[in-house]
């Protein structure tokens, strides 16, 4: 058995270089999922509506730990020798993508359908009507519960250590299995966790006020 010192530190450090990746992968494909159910819980066809909606409430019915499970699992029973990193990749796309899809709607659908009604009446489609004008708009409202959003996913990403992913969380179990320090250990790891996350909280809550200066302003 050793001390905690510099080396476990930069072990620690390494490995949380997975647990931006991981977040950035959780970003960019729930960013495109998240996408495609907004517009599917906001179709005009039932169906689809209700499609979109069943998901989105199956996944975030359903906590991210079992999502990585059934992930494992779930590609190993079609045959698939999953790599941790596809497992939790999928599992943290999947329920990002959830999220978003819930929140883009939502930011959508508080633009004014004065808008819409002005854009139709320009002669826009559906298409342009999103790109030029919808979506702009509905970025500046998204921004802040999205950014909010991505520091829970980031401290979520810890849970795929459960099927073996070194990620920072693993990286201290493995760290503290050698040293039998867990307190230095984990306040080292949840310091790394806080420096990750502390600048999306402070951007968050930065684009809050932004939004409420752009209302306060658009009103008068």
């Amino acid at each position: 058995m050793i001390d905690f010192n510099a080396t476990h530190f930069l072990f620690l450090l390494m490995a949380a270089r997975w647990t931006v990746v991981l977040s950035l992968i959780a970003f960019a494909g729930g960013a495109l999922i998240g996408l495609a159910l907004a517009f599917l819980r906001m179709s005009t066809h039932r169906p689809l509506a209700w499609t979109g909606l069943v998901i989105i409430q199956l996944i975030q019915g359903t906590p991210l730990l079992i999502l990585i499970f059934l992930s494992f699992f779930g590609l190993s029973y079609f045959g698939y020798n999953p790599d941790a990193l596809v497992v939790a990749s999928v599992a943290v796309i999947v329920y990002a993508g959830a999220y978003f899809g819930e929140i883009w709607r939502g930011s959508i659908q508080a633009i004014p359908p004065s808008q819409w009604e002005a854009a139709e009446c320009l002669g826009f489609g559906f298409v342009t009507t999103n790109l030029y004008i919808i979506l702009p708009q509905a970025i500046k409202i998204a921004a802040p519960p999205t950014v909010g959003f991505m520091v829970q996913a980031i401290k979520n990403t810890s849970l795929v250590s459960v099927i073996g992913f070194v990620e920072l969380t693993r990286a201290g179990q493995i760290v503290n299995n050698s040293t039998f320090q867990p307190f230095s250990i984990f306040l080292s790891v949840a310091a790394l966790y806080f420096v990750m996350c502390f600048p999306l909280s402070k951007l968050s809550r930065a684009l809050e006020r932004r939004l409420a200066q752009d209302i306060l302003s658009g009103g008068t």
